[in-house]
C-alpha cells in the first residue's frame, strides 16, 4: 500500500480578483519557506502559482485556491490546487503544448508552470470548469 502523502498545514483563497491572484503568490511563498525549499524551488513554485491563480482568474472567471504544506514519508513540499466552475478547456493537449498561447495570454501558459514543478496534474470537463494541482517537493 503507498505511503500517503500527509497535509501539515494549509491555506484556501478564493480568486475573483487581481489582489486576490497576489495573496495566493503570498501563501505559496510563505508556505514554500516553511517547508524549507530552496531559494530556486520557491521561485519556480510561486511562479507556477502565480500562472494558475492568473488562469483561475483570467479563463475560468474565478474559482479557488488550497495552498498546503505536505510530506510524503521523509520529503516535504508544497501543493497547490487551483479549482474554477468556468467553461473547461476544449483541447487539453493544445493547452499543454509549449510555446502554444491563447493568444490573450502573456505568461507560461499550463506547459511553462508544469516544467517548473515536480508533479503536474490537470482535469477538465468542458462546461464544468478545471482543476490543475501542483507540487514542489524539497531536494
Amino acid at each position: 500500500m503507498p505511503t500517503p502523502v500527509v497535509v501539515e498545514s494549509g491555506e484556501i483563497h478564493e480568486i475573483h480578483t487581481d489582489a486576490d491572484v497576489v495573496r495566493v503568490r503570498q501563501a505559496a511563498r510563505t508556505l514554500a519557506l516553511s517547508a524549507k525549499l530552496s531559494l530556486v524551488d520557491q521561485t519556480k513554485l510561486v511562479t507556477a502559482a502565480s500562472e494558475l491563480a492568473r488562469n483561475t482568474l483570467v479563463y475560468g472567471g474565478g474559482g479557488r485556491a488550497t495552498v498546503e504544506v505536505v510530506r510524503l514519508g521523509p520529503r516535504r513540499g508544497v501543493r497547490a490546487v487551483f479549482v474554477d466552475e468556468g467553461p473547461g478547456i476544449p483541447d487539453l493537449d493544445l493547452a499543454l503544448t509549449d510555446g502554444w498561447t491563447s493568444g490573450s495570454g502573456m505568461g507560461l501558459g499550463l506547459s511553462g508552470a508544469r516544467r517548473l514543478v515536480d508533479e503536474f496534474e490537470v482535469s477538465t470537463d468542458v462546461g464544468t470548469g478545471t482543476t490543475v494541482s501542483v507540487v514542489k517537493w524539497t531536494r
